[in-house]
């Protein structure tokens, strides 16, 4: 099972920003975003448990830069070139024009998804 990241259906669009995803893929859902520097994910995550993405992540950061902030209160930067695992308990803040390739158990990351989207529904 293959999908071209072009063919993943647009799920968010705003000024340079799309995020693309799609579920079904032996219970994973597949993600390629692109984001702007400056992208705060904390106010979209306010509302879940410790204001976080409960969500785990996999994935391969193809341009640009993250910094990701855990509810350890430890922190790091994914930069282009980088494989990542995100455990669930994170959220983060785009450092440099982004583009990513994530992996996602599909259940949780709707869950998020969803939230997200009411919280940019709310907003206007």
């Amino acid at each position: 099972m293959n999908i071209k990241k072009e063919n993943l259906p647009v799920v968010m669009e705003a000024p340079d920003t799309v995020l693309r995803n799609q579920g079904g893929f032996g219970g994973m859902a597949i993600a390629y975003n692109e984001l702007p520097k400056g992208t705060d994910f904390r106010p979209l995550l306010n509302g879940l448990n410790n204001d976080s993405c409960h969500c785990p992540h996999w994935g391969y950061i193809v341009e640009g830069a993250i910094r990701i902030f855990y509810d350890d209160n430890t922190e790091e930067v994914s930069r282009a070139g980088d494989v990542y695992y995100w455990p669930a308990g994170h959220t983060g803040i785009v450092e440099e024009d982004i583009k990513f390739i994530e992996f996602s158990p599909q259940k949780e990351f709707k869950q998020v998804m969803d939230h997200i989207g009411k919280k940019m529904s709310a907003s206007g």
